[in-house]
């Protein structure tokens, strides 16, 4: 339905275990816990900027 939208998941799992499978696509990322505030902020600025 909306095939450029972003996606940023945010998990308390092991980025590897969350990922499994091949499941992120295009314009999906994620972000483990714990992170600071500044890096969630870097992290949607290079999502929106389209840097991967």
């Amino acid at each position: 339905m909306r095939a450029g939208l972003k996606v940023l998941f945010i998990t308390g799992y092991a980025e590897n275990a969350a990922v499994g499978n091949g499941l992120m696509e295009e314009g999906m990322a994620i972000l483990t816990k714990p992170f600071d505030v500044a890096h969630l902020v870097r992290k949607v600025r290079q999502m929106l900027d389209g840097v991967r």
